[in-house]
């Protein structure tokens, strides 16, 4: 199968299982940049909704790769920014949903839930996945760097009122960063937060990719342990994770269509080179390091490669 340019994986996810995915937006098209995003900085902030590709080019592309698998456990519009920009996002989740009796997904940084028609169009989902990074607008300006045009307080109040809409399951994400949101008092501004939203879990995470800032610091263990115990929370890293696949012949160019999306660290590599029996896997990584067009990114000493 060749490489698809809005279909990709199925990617291991920790909350997700085998996770296929559906961007439905171009490159780092988001309206945050993150600090810790392992995607790098957004080049390409906006706050305007569009159709930057068109759903039936989609749809076509995902109804192409169910022709030959079946093998995920959910469908995850995520994109490789801020999904919700998608401007047909609520008939792309009803469309695959018409093709598939899998769940669908969406992550989100959930910085468009104040505007009603966005609520709306996640309320087709399974599942949604909104990030809360910051508690209040001076945190949420540190770690998210949001839009100039995006409001913390409109943006919590917009989860609130979705969290009270929507009929489907409800996974909320605190990203822990050291230094930032992540001291006791910090943990006790989230508490009050939670109060007011209607969800059914709330995952603990902390940066464990090589950031956008390198200046950001994961969490210890301590840290997580207090936070999930405070929260009522899952730690991420107590969920185990799966193998990447693809779908491509070309192992080589089979690594290049995971970390075009997802970053693997060289553990992550080696474990899927290994899954396809291939004899030379020195071969593999001595061509990402030769790559121009790869980013090998040396982490707490563990390498990690993404696309530049």
């Amino acid at each position: 199968m060749e490489e698809m340019k809005y279909v990709f994986g199925p990617v291991p996810s920790r909350r997700l299982g085998n996770s296929l995915g559906i961007s439905p937006i171009p490159r780092k098209v988001c309206n945050y940049s993150c600090i810790y995003c392992q995607l790098g900085r957004t080049d390409k902030m906006t706050g305007e909704r569009k159709e930057f590709f068109k759903k039936e080019d989609i749809l076509k592309e995902f109804k192409e790769y169910l022709k030959d698998s079946n093998k995920f456990d959910v469908i995850t519009i995520v994109g490789e920014g801020e999904p919700t920009l998608y401007l047909k996002l609520g008939e792309l989740i009803k469309d695959v949903k018409k093709l598939t009796s899998k769940p669908v997904a969406v992550i989100t940084n959930g910085a468009l839930l104040h505007d009603k028609n966005v609520r709306k169009e996640l309320c087709e989902a399974d599942i949604v996945l909104p990030s809360i990074d910051g508690y209040d607008e001076e945190t949420s300006k540190i770690i998210d760097r949001p839009l100039g045009t995006i409001k913390f307080d409109e943006e919590l109040q917009g989860l609130i009122e979705f969290s009270k809409e929507y009929t489907g399951q409800l996974w909320l994400e605190i990203m822990l960063v050291e230094g930032i949101n992540s001291d006791k008092n910090s943990i006790e501004a989230f508490k009050e937060i939670l109060k007011k939203i209607n969800y059914d879990r709330v995952y603990i995470n902390t940066p464990v990719r090589p950031p956008a800032e390198d200046y950001v610091k994961s969490v210890g263990k301590e840290t997580i342990e207090y936070a999930v115990k405070e929260l009522g929370g899952i730690s991420i890293d107590m969920l185990s994770s799966g193998n990447f696949f693809s779908e491509i012949s070309d192992n080589y160019e089979a690594v290049l269509s995971i970390i075009r999306r997802h970053p693997m660290n060289q553990f992550e590599v080696e474990s899927f080179i290994n899954s396809r029996d291939i004899k030379n896997t020195k071969e593999i990584f001595e061509r990402l390091k030769e790559d121009s067009k790869v980013n090998v990114i040396d982490y707490k000493g563990i390498k990690t490669y993404r696309l530049k």
